[in-house]
C-alpha cells in the first residue's frame, strides 16, 4: 500500500513535520507534488519522487524549484 493511499493534505502534514517519503507519483497532480516539494523544502525532509519519467520537463523544474534540494526523481 505505501502512501499511495493517502490524501496529498496527509502526505504535506508529514512532510511539513519532517519526514521523508517515497511516493509513487503517477496519479497525483503537478500541483499535489509541487505542493509536497515544498513541504519539505521547508521542513529539510528528503522526498523521492518514482515514475517521473513520464512527466514533461517543464513540470519536473517546477517541482524541483519547489522543493529547492530536497526532491528526488525517479524514473
Amino acid at each position: 500500500m505505501g502512501f499511495s493511499m493517502k490524501k496529498t493534505d496527509e502526505l504535506v502534514k508529514i512532510v511539513a513535520a519532517g519526514g521523508g517519503l517515497v511516493v509513487e507519483a503517477g496519479r497525483r497532480t503537478t500541483d499535489d507534488l509541487i505542493k509536497i516539494a515544498a513541504a519539505a523544502k521547508h521542513s529539510g525532509a528528503t522526498v523521492v519522487f518514482r515514475n517521473m519519467a513520464v512527466r514533461k520537463t517543464d513540470a519536473l523544474i517546477r517541482i524541483a524549484t519547489a522543493g529547492k534540494g530536497k526532491v528526488i526523481f525517479e524514473a
